[in-house]
């Protein structure tokens, strides 16, 4: 899969100066020659937020976009380089061959699903969407199972929106609007949607089943109290193991019960809130089932390296000989340079496995992405999503 002129992506660092920015809008177009853009992705760093909307009509007049989506955010992706703390922009252009793509903004309130389904044609045709929400005033879980209420089994990717850190603000761009409350998803058809979801952890212990549950609270699994069963898969774990889990144990549900047999990947990760040594209760950041299948995940760098690598393995494989056209990536700010102590760790890794294709992408506060057929709001989550073209073309671009 090589870089081709189906997508182009750039960083431009700094404050605001009209005329760098329009040379570095005219340069990234350029890259695309005679190809025209679909649309364009925009993330822009908190320094230039508060010229939003003279930066989108900039953009859109002088790279030749027709139509224009993206968030503010406190650390941008350009292809291979995850810049934290930045300052400036990066715009990447798509040009899909016969992708259709159509964006629905939302309110922050209100049925999400109802309004995509008044709003776009042939609501059956859509492969996949592409979303950002402000997360202040929006609530992003009732959100996104609205949205995919109304359009089951289409994966949902992108992520929650960040501002400048400490204020509680962020920004969402629909063309030339800036929208400080609410949330826009761009339907995407005409193109493969495919995507790898890493939620940073990898699986201990056995898989189990949990038999009595109310609300958040797991009381048994396996017929056995719940803390029981969480000291005794903590208990198992070799010295060197045990040292790296403290404080990083999860519960992963499993999302369909009709495998038979789970593995990374198939289990939605939550936070262990709370335990009850007495009752042997567990509390967790999710609503079980009682039977739903479980087993406890551990969090930290070398998971987290080892839960990508195998996702992005998985994604490539589906790809197979089709051409990756473009693509974005959501990263969770708890991953980056102060989890692994390396910078660009997950953008390197997608251009290490996937190829030097154009990938535009943001650090966030939750990302979105599908775990089986549904899709969730994750934390501590890198979520890409790739465009890749319908028919299988072992041709270069021309």
């Amino acid at each position: 899969m090589n870089e081709s002129s189906r997508s182009a992506v750039g960083y431009r660092e700094g404050d605001w100066d009209e005329a760098e920015l329009v040379e570095f809008a005219i340069a990234l177009r350029r890259r695309l020659g005679s190809n025209a853009v679909t649309f364009g992705l925009v993330f822009v760093a908190p320094n230039l937020s508060g010229r939003a909307r003279e930066l989108l009509e900039l953009l859109r007049v002088h790279a030749q976009i027709p139509m224009l989506v993206g968030c503010s955010s406190m650390g941008l992706v350009e292809g291979g380089r995850e810049i934290e703390s930045a300052s400036g922009v990066v715009l990447g252009l798509f040009a899909l061959p016969g992708a259709i793509v159509q964006p629905v903004a939302f309110p922050a309130t209100g049925d999400s699903g109802a309004i995509a389904r008044r709003s776009v044609k042939d609501p059956a045709g859509i492969h996949g969407w592409l979303a950002f929400v402000e997360p202040f005033h929006t609530d992003a879980e009732n959100w996104i199972e609205s949205l995919q209420s109304a359009f089951p089994g289409v994966p949902i990717y992108g992520g929650l929106a960040t501002g400048q850190p400490g204020e509680a603000a962020a920004q969402i761009y629909c063309d030339g609007e800036v929208i400080e409350a609410g949330g826009v998803a761009l339907a995407v058809s005409g193109v493969r949607v495919l995507g790898a979801v890493a939620q940073g952890c990898t699986p201990v212990g056995e898989t189990w089943t949990i038999t009595r549950s109310e609300g958040n609270i797991i009381h048994r699994i396996g017929n056995r109290p719940a803390v029981a069963v969480l000291e005794e898969t903590f208990g198992d774990l070799d010295e060197e193991v045990r040292r790296r889990s403290r404080g990083s144990f999860f519960a992963g549900l499993a999302v369909d019960e009709y495998l038979e047999d789970h593995r990374r990947g198939d289990f939605l990760v939550r936070n262990l809130i709370g335990a009850d040594p007495d009752s042997g209760a567990l509390a967790i950041a999710a609503t079980p089932r009682q039977g739903q299948t479980m087993q406890f995940q551990m969090r930290d760098a070398a998971a987290a390296d080892e839960d990508i690598r195998r996702m992005l393995g998985r994604l490539r494989d589906d790809v197979g000989r089709s051409r990756v056209l473009g693509g974005c990536v959501s990263l969770c700010v708890g991953r980056g340079q102060g989890l692994f102590g390396e910078r660009d760790h997950d953008a390197a890794l997608v251009r290490q496995i996937i190829g030097p294709v154009g990938i535009a992408g943001f650090f966030c506060n939750g990302e979105f992405g599908p775990v089986g057929r549904r899709s969730f709001v994750h934390g501590y989550t890198a979520s890409l999503v790739l465009f890749v073209e319908e028919d299988v073309r072992a041709e270069d671009d021309l």
